[in-house]
């Protein structure tokens, strides 16, 4: 699901904060080809199914979708393939043992721009139960509820 926060912020992983719990959060940079980086910027990217895995000892984004980008004729790679996320060896050792006892996952939660290289932050995240996802949503509702009933008192 593509949308725009701020102007930084290029892709954003909205369902995962409904379907997980964010332990912990890291940047990461993530190697691409030129024209996957003109479709990012455009807003061509979808992070709804993806996740990281560890491999050899890299950390590879999976599942990411990058449309091609519609100038790019020969040099458009495919749209699904695997991404090398650039991560320091020690925090990738770090993540593959959480991973790996813990039964924690790692999911992109939104690509962004810092210094004109695209960034992708990383979740640490524990997977939600359909009563936990219940549970969040009635709490969202009342806080809502709150909200706008403050809104209104303060009116009159």
């Amino acid at each position: 699901m593509v949308r725009k926060k701020n102007s930084n912020s290029l892709a954003e992983n909205r369902k995962a904060r409904h379907d997980y719990f964010v332990e912990e959060t890291i940047e990461a940079g993530i190697a691409l080809v030129g024209t996957e980086v003109k479709s990012i910027r455009g807003g061509k990217c979808n992070l709804k199914d993806s996740y990281a895995d560890i491999d050899n000892g890299e950390m590879i984004l999976k599942n990411m979708h990058i449309s091609p980008y519609e100038q790019g004729n020969i040099f458009n790679v495919d749209p699904l393939r695997e991404r090398k996320l650039l991560l320091h060896k020690e925090q990738i050792a770090r993540f593959n043992g959480l991973v790996a006892q813990q039964g924690y996952t790692l999911i992109p939660l939104s690509l962004y721009l810092k210094n004109g290289r695209v960034k992708v932050a990383l979740g640490l995240c524990r997977g939600k139960k359909n009563y936990d996802k219940r549970d969040s949503m009635l709490e969202k509702a009342h806080k809502r509820d709150i909200e706008r009933q403050l809104k209104n008192s303060n009116r009159y």
